[in-house]
């Protein structure tokens, strides 16, 4: 099989699976707070630098939801089962990245990464990210280029994939939906703050030994507050998108 087809094959593969297969990181991550329990206690435990890794995890859903806000129906989805673009999304930050949303699960990644402190770790996952996600873009850009021609080659040619380039914003056609931001992207909320709080609670359990207590108890205040605001806005978010019309917005 020519490179490009493997290359294609293998990122479709990815894609149908990228709502998992990241969280083997997960188990990595464990194994090195294991490892080095007393460094990543240091960093885990201390307020000011757990306040900068959720910021910079924000950041990226903040990049996730300033590019969905502007995007239409059909589009920029978390559709895992195939390729689907009824547009081809070249304005708004589309026009500054071709992959706005990969780099914001980038960043949501990096904040987790660089909560556990270890600089190699931080490294290697960065790495791993690049690798799997590398050939997912492979894959919908091949999508593109078929679907639409020409337009997506001038597009390609101008914009950079992944480092988005500081001139060249083309204003969206669409208004921003901020209700589409919340609509779709709570639950991205959630996980960020699940993970910050269970990283939390296993570097104090992984240092006190006492595994008998429930895991909630062994978490820090900061993290305590953070866990009961992302659960409110998620119960409240999840309520109104799963049993009332507020966050609808025709074409979105």
């Amino acid at each position: 099989m020519p490179l490009r087809e493997e290359l294609e094959r293998d990122g479709n593969w990815l894609f149908r699976r990228r709502s998992w297969l990241p969280l083997t990181l997960y188990a990595f991550a464990i194994v090195v707070m294991c490892c080095y329990r007393h460094k990543a206690y240091h960093h885990i435990t201390n307020d000011g630098w757990g306040i900068f890794c959720l910021g910079v995890s924000l950041l990226g859903l903040a990049v996730r939801g300033f590019t969905i806000g502007y995007t239409p129906e059909g589009t920029s989805g978390r559709n895992t089962d195939k390729q689907v673009a009824e547009e081809l999304n070249d304005t708004g930050l589309y026009s500054l990245v071709r992959h706005p949303l990969y780099v914001g699960n980038f960043l949501m990644w990096l904040g987790l990464f660089l909560f556990i402190g270890i600089w190699w770790f931080v490294v290697i996952c960065s790495l791993a990210y690049w690798l799997y996600y590398e050939r997912i873009m492979y894959a919908e850009e091949e999508f593109l280029r078929r679907k639409y021609g020409a337009r997506y080659e001038a597009w390609a040619r101008r914009t950079p994939a992944f480092l988005p380039r500081v001139s060249g914003w083309m204003p969206p056609p669409l208004a921003f939906s901020f209700k589409n931001v919340l609509k779709r992207e709570y639950n991205g909320l959630f996980a960020v703050v699940v993970s910050f709080v269970l990283l939390n609670s296993l570097s104090h359990l992984l240092i006190t030994q006492e595994f008998a207590f429930a895991p909630l108890l062994a978490v820090d205040t900061l993290w305590r507050i953070v866990l009961v605001a992302g659960t409110v806005i998620f119960i409240g978010l999840r309520t109104l998108k799963k049993n009332t019309h507020v966050l609808d917005m025709t074409g979105r």
